[in-house]
């Protein structure tokens, strides 16, 4: 039997709780949170970030969640609330459900980074080249 993406977004939005941004400050106002970004580097590199937040591409995130896998980030801890987020709340979804799966609590889709930032949600902006 297949599956379809609009069943992988339908099971991934059931499992992990989307989040508005002002939830989204709060949650890290109380600290124990890792926010991850998981878009890909040029949609970083060209729009910036939530501050503190690191970026792990959606392709990565398994790899690094994992503590047995070479390519661990040592940020993830199951014992923290994991915020994630990309361009439009896709990727996020299926991240934070791939995350529940290995066994990760607390996890939310704070959804679209655009929503943070109209918000006025704080960005790090991307550091522009010298001309």
């Amino acid at each position: 039997m297949t599956t379809s993406v609009k069943q992988l977004m339908e099971a991934a939005n059931a499992a992990v709780p989307r989040i508005t941004p002002a939830q989204a400050k709060e949650m890290i106002a109380e600290g124990s949170t890792l926010v991850v970004d998981v878009r890909d580097a040029p949609e970083v590199e060209k729009s910036g970030k939530v501050p503190g937040a690191i970026h792990v591409s959606r392709g990565m995130l398994e790899f690094r969640a994992d503590p047995e896998t070479p390519y661990h980030d040592k940020n993830f801890a199951k014992d923290k609330t994991v915020i994630l987020y990309c361009a439009s709340g896709g990727r996020s979804a299926l991240g934070g459900k791939v995350l529940k799966d290995m066994g990760y609590p607390n996890v939310y889709n704070l959804g679209a980074f655009k929503d943070w930032a109209e918000s006025g949600g704080a960005i790090d902006k991307p550091i522009e080249p010298d001309m």
